[in-house]
């Protein structure tokens, strides 16, 4: 059963709702379903209709996992500059609905023949990793990379798989 909503102002549930739809334009636009985007921020599709919605009784630690998940800010897109990759992914657990392929620099050099493609779903990723691992350069795999890659095989991997 939903948290009782906070006393909050009109203007303050203005925001939420304006935060809130910016959050589904943005998840549409990336043309990812909300059962996705709910799983990959480990929350229900409920929880996640409840955020588009701007409710403000759903904590601000699980806005902050649809937002992680979408690759949005606070500020809602990264600054210029700025990748939307987090520093650690969580022991292995986290996997984004789509990955960018910019973000990823040896899975961008691995995707070379993918014209006009910017983000991929987890097992497309998988598979071109599995794939090509004979290409990946060890020594100069990013450390939130290489923790896509375990979370990857830990979700995809299985035997006769070579990353």
């Amino acid at each position: 059963m939903p948290a009782k909503s906070p006393d909050i102002t009109g203007s303050t549930a203005a925001l939420l709702k304006v935060l809130g739809q910016q959050i589904r334009a943005h998840r549409k636009s990336q043309r990812i379903s909300a059962v996705a985007a709910a799983e990959a921020a480990a929350m229900s599709r409920v929880t996640l209709h409840r955020i588009e919605k701007g409710e403000p009784a759903v904590t601000m630690g699980a806005y902050a996992n649809a937002m992680l998940v979408l690759g949005l800010t606070f500020g809602l897109l990264p600054q210029a500059g700025q990748s939307a990759v987090p520093a650690v992914l969580n022991q292995g657990e986290w996997i984004p609905a789509r990955i960018r392929l910019k973000e990823y620099p040896q899975l961008n050099q691995l995707a070379w023949q993918l014209q006009g493609v910017e983000t991929l779903s987890p097992l497309e990723a998988w598979d071109i990793y599995d794939r090509n691992s004979r290409h990946l350069d060890e020594q100069t795999l990013a450390e939130y990379e290489r923790q896509l890659i375990d979370a990857l095989r830990l979700a995809f991997g299985g035997v006769g798989r070579h990353v």
